[in-house]
C-alpha cells in the first residue's frame, strides 16, 4: 500500500506509526506547524516522520496546480488524515486512486464537524469514539469503514479522553489498515441525518453561566480545561478561569430563617480546598482556579489571598 498522510498530535502521530509499522509506503507526510498561541501537549507528527526519512509539509492549500501535480505524481493509493485539521478539497482527495479516509473523533453520525472530543463532555455524554471513514465533500459525511467505542468516565477531561481515543485510534487501525490493503474493509452507509454536528469553539465560549446547573457548568470546566483555553468567570474586572471542579458543595450551608437564597455565582462557601459556588441548580467547588495571568492555586487559597468571602459574586 501506498499512502500520503496529513496528520496532526497525538491521534496522527498513533496513526503514522501504525502505518510505518505495518508496511505502508509514505511518500510524504502533511501537517500544521504549531500555533505558539496554543499550549501543546502532544506529540509532533512532523519529529516522527523526519525520524523515518519521510518528507514533511506544512503547507495548507493543497488544490493548487503545483501541489495537485506533486500529489499525482507520488500515484498515492490512499490519502489517511488523522486528526489533520482543514477539509480536504475534491481535487486532492480525487488524487487517491482508492480513496481518502479520515479518522474523526466521534461515533459517526453523531458528533460530526468540529471539536468532538470537547462537545462530547460539555453535552454529558457517557460515551464517545473513533471513526474511520470516506471523505467527501460534505464534512463527516462518508462511507464508514470501522468504529470503536470509548467510555466515558466523571473525571475526564477533553486531554484523558482524547489519549483514550489515540490507543482506540491505534487497535482500530491496526486492524483495518490490512484489510483495507487486501479491499475487505466494511463499506456502510453513513446515516447523517440520524446524527448531529457541532461547530468550532473560541476561548470565549467558555464563558461560565452560573445560572446553569452544577452538573452544566462541571462539563463545561473540563472539556476546555488545560491544553484547552479554560472556562471562566470574572472577578474584579479580570477573568477567573476554573481549571478544575467538583460537583456539590460540602461544607456549603443551608441559608439560615429569614436570610436570602444565594444568587448564581455567589460563593456559599470557602474551605481547605476550594470555593463553593451557587449555581441555578446546586452548588459547585472550585478546586483549582487562575486570576487573570496570576499563578494557578486552588480555590481556597485563591480566595483567602483576596479576600473572598461568603456573600461575594462572581460575574
Amino acid at each position: 500500500m501506498r499512502a500520503v498522510v496529513l496528520a496532526y498530535s497525538d491521534v496522527g502521530t498513533v496513526g503514522l506509526q501504525v502505518l510505518l509499522e505495518l508496511g505502508v509506503e509514505v511518500p510524504a507526510v502533511f501537517t500544521h506547524a504549531d500555533d505558539a498561541n496554543e499550549e501543546i501537549r502532544f506529540r509532533s507528527v512532523a519529529a516522527l516522520a523526519t525520524a523515518h526519512g519521510v518528507p514533511v509539509f506544512t503547507d495548507e492549500r493543497l488544490d493548487t496546480p503545483p501541489w495537485l501535480t506533486r500529489l499525482r505524481g507520488w500515484a498515492p493509493e490512499f490519502l489517511f488524515s488523522f486528526y489533520y485539521r482543514r477539509m480536504l478539497p475534491s481535487a486532492v482527495l480525487e488524487t487517491a486512486s482508492r480513496g481518502a479516509l479520515n479518522l474523526h473523533g466521534s461515533l459517526l453520525p453523531r458528533y460530526r464537524g468540529r471539536c468532538p472530543t470537547n462537545w462530547v463532555l460539555i453535552h454529558g455524554e457517557r460515551e464517545t469514539g473513533v471513526t474511520l471513514h470516506y471523505m467527501v465533500a460534505k464534512p463527516d459525511a462518508g462511507d464508514i469503514v470501522a468504529q470503536r467505542r470509548v467510555p466515558i468516565a466523571d473525571d475526564d477531561t477533553a486531554l484523558t479522553l482524547y489519549r483514550k481515543q489515540a490507543a482506540a485510534a491505534e487497535v482500530l487501525l491496526r486492524d483495518i489498515v490490512p484489510r483495507l490493503d487486501a479491499g475487505t474493509a466494511p463499506r456502510l452507509p453513513n446515516d447523517v441525518a440520524a446524527g448531529s454536528y457541532f461547530g468550532g469553539r473560541t476561548p470565549a465560549d467558555g464563558a461560565i453561566d452560573w445560572s446553569a446547573d452544577a452538573r452544566t457548568i462541571f462539563n463545561l470546566v473540563r472539556a476546555v480545561t488545560h491544553p484547552y483555553p479554560g472556562a471562566f468567570a470574572a472577578w474584579r474586572g479580570r477573568p477567573l478561569f476554573v481549571w478544575q471542579a467538583r460537583v456539590g458543595g460540602g461544607d456549603a450551608a443551608p441559608p439560615r430563617a429569614g436570610e436570602a437564597h444565594p444568587c448564581p455565582g455567589a460563593v456559599v462557601a470557602v474551605d481547605g480546598e476550594a470555593i463553593v459556588v451557587q449555581t441555578g441548580g446546586g452548588t459547585l467547588r472550585l478546586t483549582s482556579v487562575q486570576w487573570g495571568a496570576e499563578a494557578e492555586m486552588s480555590g481556597g487559597a485563591w480566595a483567602r489571598a483576596q479576600g473572598v468571602t461568603k456573600g461575594t459574586v462572581l460575574a
